[in-house]
């Protein structure tokens, strides 16, 4: 990077640091540091709730993700909008009414302790493993510009944010959220105008639409059916995006606490509401532009000279020979088949313009065989490199983005999308490392300690909660570092983060859905239940990595939640005296 960016990119870190430490002035207790004495507007919730699911990840990876496999990954969020309506009606009025610090709380007084206790684990567990991938992403830009070891700088980046959330509690998480939401927006549009300004004179936005649409990279609707039937392995699909990612969202924002944890902050009820109900319009669109982005990406590569691996570190690297040579000439046939794709897409968009439809139904037909025979080359390239280095990560869908940016916008934005990158993981993983600190204290420190309280000295408890409070942030940040250095190796970031999920988040929801709706089945029942569908949950998955059944990730949200009221049931009326139901 130049100096200018090395300015910038210093100077937008620093500002959000310091305006996060100056607003991060809250109570010396547990309720001012996990939820800012519940005093935040609806806005400032949204940005919130927003800026947690806006990581390093979504910037990094989501339009990599679009490049390699086009926009179908948008249906995934079609469910989220129903998911925030059925939340406003259930979850948040009874989280509100109870003022619990986690959802967790609420399962002990409607079942028991033990079922209490197991869900705090799953959450603990998922959400510990998904934010150590989080560190990972940011990870990944300072040891692709510099060629830094990647353990190394898990330890930096982890270091960093580690402070940053130590010292500031859920106000600083909010107040920093705000403005780097405002920024990151900002570099959104600004990465989308230099992308189609960049393209040949002749080449407009419309244009590259319809290119970005003949090579398939516009897919934001497929049916997930095919020859005979639906097929239930297909990952991303309208079916699987509504009723798969409509369970995901209700579990994600109903029962993980790095979720319910942003609107709990809120001053009441209604403004809990209405925050959901923003995100739930906003994010679809905006994860649309985040997406469209990587299909704009696509386009711009069929006309500038594009690389056959976009981890710069790794693709400069020179091997003993023959792998040396063997890379070397399918870069120079990969560069031939990359100047056929350029006038092969020039005379496409020419013919259209035209309205020549058969000349442009000829070309398009040659312009899809060509990235075919590309993405064959890069998928030769790969298996070398793997021959050649065993240790390299050859999925490189996460450094799409990140490769234009450095190689094509000038001084300046570059530091500035680089930091809008820092930001996002920033926002996302202190806002995690919040929730998780928040969890244990609640539901495993304060409720083991719960008989040795002493009421006439709730003030020298309330400081000391809190300071133990930082130590969990501490220790939660050396563990998520800890699964950063396992973290490489897993292809794109945004896809294992929600597969990590939906392990977890299915049995989650269901044991939150028996507690609202099932009031005869007991805590006993309930437990044992979800118990046996994390089992069956993590059993298909097992099976459909080693493909020998066909599920997308997707399906096992819904898998587990009606799992666990199916089993409860089945459990309850075998057992009916195993345990007293709670009222």
């Amino acid at each position: 990077m130049s100096g200018t960016d090395w300015i910038v990119l210093t100077a937008t870190l620093l500002l959000i640091v310091v305006y996060g430490l100056y607003k991060s002035r809250t109570s010396r207790n547990l309720e001012g540091y996990f939820l800012n004495n519940r005093s935040m507007p609806w806005w400032l919730v949204l940005l919130s709730i927003m800026g947690t699911q806006a990581s390093a990840i979504t910037f990094l990876s989501a339009p990599g993700q679009a490049f390699t496999d086009g926009m179908r990954f948008v249906q995934y969020y079609f469910g989220l909008p129903i998911a925030m309506v059925v939340l406003c009606i259930t979850f948040v009025p009874v989280f509100s009414k109870l003022k619990v610090f986690t959802p967790y709380e609420f399962l002990e007084q409607r079942f028991d302790l033990k079922t209490r206790t197991f869900t705090a684990a799953l959450f603990l567990l998922s959400r510990g493993f998904s934010t150590g991938i989080s560190v990972y992403a940011p990870s990944i830009i300072l040891s692709s510009l510099f060629g830094w070891n990647i353990f190394y700088t898990n330890i930096l980046m982890g270091g960093i944010l580690i402070i940053y959330t130590v010292s500031g509690g859920a106000k600083a998480v909010a107040y920093t959220q705000q403005l780097q939401l405002i920024i990151i927006i900002t570099a959104i549009c600004i990465a989308g105008y230099y992308i189609v300004h960049l393209l040949p004179q002749h080449i407009g936005f419309t244009d590259a639409l319809k290119i970005s649409g003949a090579s398939g990279k516009l897919n934001v609707i497929t049916t997930g059916v095919e020859g005979s039937g639906f097929v239930w392995k297909d990952k991303y699909n309208i079916i699987s995006g509504i009723i798969g990612g409509f369970f995901l969202s209700l579990s994600y924002f109903g029962t993980d606490h790095s979720q319910v944890g942003r609107y709990l902050t809120a001053k009441d009820n209604a403004q809990s509401k209405l925050s959901l109900l923003m995100n739930g319009l906003v994010k679809v669109p905006m994860q649309f532009l985040i997406l469209l982005l990587g299909a704009l990406l696509f386009v711009f590569y069929q006309f500038q000279p594009s690389p056959v691996f976009f981890n710069k570190t790794v693709e400069t690297k020179i091997y003993r020979a023959p792998y040396n040579d063997s890379l070397r000439a399918i870069s120079s046939a990969f560069n031939d088949v990359n100047t056929r794709q350029k006038n092969t897409a020039t005379g496409y968009a020419e013919a259209l313009n035209k309205k020549d439809e058969t000349t442009a139904a000829n070309l398009k037909l040659q312009l899809q065989e060509l990235n075919t025979e590309a993405n064959e080359l890069r998928s030769h390239y790969k298996t070398v490199l793997s021959e050649a280095d065993p240790g390299a990560d050859t999925n490189d869908t996460n450094y799409i983005f990140l490769r234009f940016v450095i190689d094509n916008l000038p001084k300046g934005l570059v530091g500035l999308l680089i930091a809008i990158i820092f930001l996002a993981s920033w926002g996302s993983i202190a806002a995690a490392l919040n929730s998780l600190a928040s969890c244990t204290m609640i539901d495993f420190y304060m409720r083991l300690k719960k008989h040795h309280q002493h009421p006439e000295r709730s003030d020298y408890e309330d400081e000391k909660r809190y300071r133990i409070s930082k130590w969990l942030t501490f220790a939660w940040g050396i563990f998520c570092i800890i699964i950063a250095e396992f973290a490489n190796r897993m292809g794109s970031l945004i896809e294992a983060v929600n597969v990590l999920g939906s392990l977890f988040y299915g049995v989650m929801l269901g044991i939150f859905l028996v507690a609202f709706y099932c009031k005869k089945i007991s805590g006993t029942a309930v437990f044992w239940s979800s118990v046996v569908s994390e089992i069956i949950v993590v059993i298909l998955f097992i099976l459909d990595s080693n493909n020998i059944i066909g599920l997308g990730f997707l399906w096992l949200n819904a898998v587990g939640a009606v799992a666990v009221l199916l089993i409860s049931f089945l459990v309850q009326r075998l057992w009916p005296e195993s345990s007293k139901p709670h009222d």
